[in-house]
């Protein structure tokens, strides 16, 4: 719960960073308001690490980017169409926008800028209360007109204005609230969500871009999976990645299989707790998190009732992972993190054949292979794949994951299997079978990389002889 006085003891520190008593001091000496808003300021009362800090003022910009000069060793201007002003004070960086009024067009999400002439108007044109306050400096005082400090303490996500209105300003407030759900692990009021539920569509106006980055920090912060809750329960995700809501298959009474939408879920916060285990100081992987949230969206197109009960999904790896390249191709994510999705869905069920028996070394040796780059990634997505209930089972599933890795590492100091190649390169292949480049060349060495994964090193004398004897029963066409 909330603790009131020291969430404003924590204020008063904040009021007190030498980065924000140097401005304040500048500001009121050119005599202008000067307000920490947003985040820092809901952070501070909640308890939370306050990182980056942003300030408003009843400055314009010209008068902004005058006052911070003498006291910063750069600025930027980038954002002065909107009011915006950068600054490096004190080694710390900084942004001091002018009061805003702004209006939208109606037709896109890109707001008509007009500048406020007051801090509480400022405060009444954003998002939600928690995050429509302010701290008034130099004087230290709480400014807090839509009764943001009350949702604090409630945990409520409430828009200041009639959420209608505020969506309909700008609907990618609807996935804010879901990455705040996440970040905060607050309820949406009763209102806000009805509305929330009610605009979904007007979604469609925004571009794909700021859609994806609203997907991406939802599933960087504290609690993903309750963020993936509001997007699917309110319709949100409909609008952008319907195959979520998708997978909330219907169950039979003859036909029984897990709830794949709750596996997934589950699956996510498995691979999110395995995640930190193994590498705490390290960046939320958004990459894989993504592929844990869609390994199995296969599922829904690839179902099967199967006589006496059962339920198939044949292939949906590999129908998943190019749902999944489709979709995120749609949403505008960089071609890395597309290709990474893409081949751990791919890949997600191929541990499965080794707990099943003992997998021999080649076998390892592809399996490293066909992994790549993501093999680190997919240790962990094929772990937290595990949902089912049976304890013994899970426990053989976890020693057989063990055992893998055990043997990934001993071949890796034998062999160094990530560094594998055939014993003959493209151009000798060229050379030997008299041939030029093209997919003879590809087929060629796939067959000798075969062979070096599944015997070891041949050496180029016993390659060559194997590659002629293999091109005269498999020649070109």
């Amino acid at each position: 719960m909330l603790n009131m006085a020291a969430g404003l003891a924590r204020l008063g520190d904040l009021a007190e960073n030498p980065v924000v008593a140097e401005l304040a001091r500048a500001f009121a000496a050119a005599g202008h308001e000067l307000a920490i808003v947003g985040g820092p300021v809901r952070d501070a009362l909640l308890g939370r690490a306050t990182h980056d800090l942003d300030f408003t003022t009843s400055a314009r910009p010209d008068d902004i980017l005058r006052i911070v000069t003498p006291i910063s060793t750069a600025q930027w201007d980038i954002g002065r169409a909107f009011g915006t002003i950068g600054a490096r004070v004190r080694g710390e960086q900084v942004e001091i926008t002018t009061y805003r009024a702004d209006t939208y067009d109606g037709e896109t999400r890109k707001p008509v800028v007009a500048f406020g002439d007051s801090l509480e108007g400022d405060l009444a044109r954003r998002d939600f209360t928690v995050n429509a306050m302010a701290l008034a400096v130099p004087e230290v005082r709480l400014v807090d007109p839509t009764g943001g400090v009350e949702d604090l303490v409630a945990g409520t996500l409430r828009t200041p204005i009639d959420p209608r209105v505020s969506f309909g300003d700008d609907p990618l407030r609807m996935l804010r609230a879901a990455r705040f759900s996440a970040q905060l692990g607050f309820d949406i009021e009763a209102a806000t969500r009805e509305a929330l539920e009610e605009l979904t569509g007007t979604l469609s106006i925004v571009s794909a871009e700021r859609i994806q980055a609203e997907l991406s920090r939802t599933l960087a912060e504290t609690d993903p999976v309750r963020g993936v809750r509001v997007m699917v329960d309110t319709g949100l995700s409909g609008e952008f990645l319907p195959e979520l809501g998708d997978m909330r298959l219907e169950v039979d009474e003859h036909h029984h299989h897990k709830d794949v939408y709750e596996h997934s879920l589950t699956v996510l916060q498995q691979a999110i707790d395995l995640e930190r285990e193994r590498t705490p100081d390290a960046a939320p992987d958004v990459a894989l998190r993504l592929a844990a949230l869609l390994h199995d969206i296969g599922k829904p197109r690839t179902r099967k009732l199967e006589p006496g009960g059962a339920v198939s999904f044949h292939h949906h790896d590999v129908v998943g992972s190019r749902m999944a390249k489709k979709r995120l191709t749609r949403l505008k994510y960089d071609s890395a993190t597309i290709s990474s999705v893409a081949r751990l869905i791919e890949l997600h069920l191929r541990f499965f054949g080794y707990a099943e028996g003992a997998w021999t070394d080649s076998a390892v040796r592809r399996y490293v292979r066909d992994a790549g780059p993501e093999l680190e990634r997919l240790h962990i997505l094929t772990r937290a794949d595990v949902t089912t209930r049976n304890q013994r089972k899970a426990r053989r599933l976890a020693s057989a994951y063990d055992d893998i890795e055990s043997r990934i590492v001993h071949l890796r100091e034998q062999e160094e299997i990530d560094a594998i190649r055939p014993d003959i390169d493209g151009n000798r292949i060229q050379q030997i079978l008299g041939i030029s480049p093209g997919p003879d060349v590809g087929r060629a060495y796939r067959f000798l990389m075969d062979l070096r994964l599944d015997e070891g090193p041949l050496g180029p004398e016993e390659a060559e002889r194997r590659l002629v004897a293999w091109w005269a029963e498999n020649p070109s066409g």
